[in-house]
């Protein structure tokens, strides 16, 4: 488990990226942090492998204070991936997934075998272990930035908009993928996005956020879509607009159900009495 206490983060020129924070992120879940450009979010997430430290406040893991943590071997057990994947372009794909467990002081051998384990269990296939980061899509280099993030099987995976500079398609394949995982490796995700349907998504606990991570609301998206805490929230989700209103709409090829702006959100499925 992962605790903020009062945390703030002032810079020398007099910003302030975070007001006293204060959250609980539960063990083996998604927490999404959402909201718009300059909120503090990816502030807030590099403090939890320190590559930010606060100015006042502390953050804990299970109950230890990791500022008192050595931060090589802190970042070394705390998975990262980030928006563009961040691969070295002179490794292969092989080598970026296995720089970490080289690090630890696996063996060649050993952490080639991992790197090929993990990508199979992110789906990429095996052949492309020797290429490099240019020789892939963007889908793939994600792909491989995901398994590099799971390289040292860290309990804690930081995720920081992975998925933003992708089309929406392979966007789509990779946050289903990515449930998939959560779902076979039960990690500890911080995921940072500034979509709410992707937060929605992913989100076992969302924290919707304003400037300086003031907390606007956190709860599950259910919790968040019945009952928004505020106008702001209502907007930001979209529920003043009616975009997350569902009905019917009857097609071809039977009912499906639609947003308030038209788009399907899937098929209507019936009981065997035609309900």
């Amino acid at each position: 488990m992962i605790e903020f206490h009062s945390v703030s983060k002032h810079y020398p020129d007099g910003t302030t990226a975070v007001s006293d924070f204060s959250l609980q992120i539960p063990a083996h879940r998604t927490t999404v942090f959402v909201g718009s450009s300059g909120c503090g979010k990816t502030t807030l997430l590099r403090m939890v492998n320190r590559m930010v430290d606060p100015s006042r406040g502390r953050i804990s893991i299970d109950g230890t204070d990791i500022s008192g943590q050595d931060v090589v071997q802190l970042r070394r057990s705390i998975g990262y991936v980030m928006q563009n994947a961040g691969l070295l372009p002179h490794f292969t794909v092989e080598q970026n997934i296995s720089t970490v467990p080289r690090l630890q002081g696996r063996t060649r051998r050993e952490a080639r075998t991992r790197s090929l384990e993990l990508m199979q269990t992110v789906g990429l296939d095996t052949a492309m272990a020797d290429r490099y980061p240019h020789q892939l899509s963007g889908g793939q280099q994600q792909r491989v930035g995901v398994a590099r993030g799971l390289a040292s099987d860290p309990n804690i995976l930081l995720m920081d908009e992975p998925f933003g500079a992708v089309d929406p398609i392979v966007r789509a394949e990779l946050q289903q993928e990515l449930i998939r995982l959560q779902r076979e490796l039960d990690k500890t995700i911080i995921f940072v996005t500034h979509d709410i349907d992707e937060a929605f998504l992913l989100g076992d606990q969302v924290v919707i956020l304003a400037a300086g991570a003031q907390k606007l609301q956190v709860g599950s998206p259910s919790q968040i879509i019945e009952a928004p805490a505020n106008d702001f929230v209502s907007s930001f989700i979209g529920a003043e607009r009616g975009a997350r209103a569902l009905s019917v709409k009857h097609t071809e090829n039977g009912p499906v159900l639609i947003d308030g702006q038209g788009r399907t959100q899937g098929r209507l499925i019936q009981d065997g009495s035609g309900r």
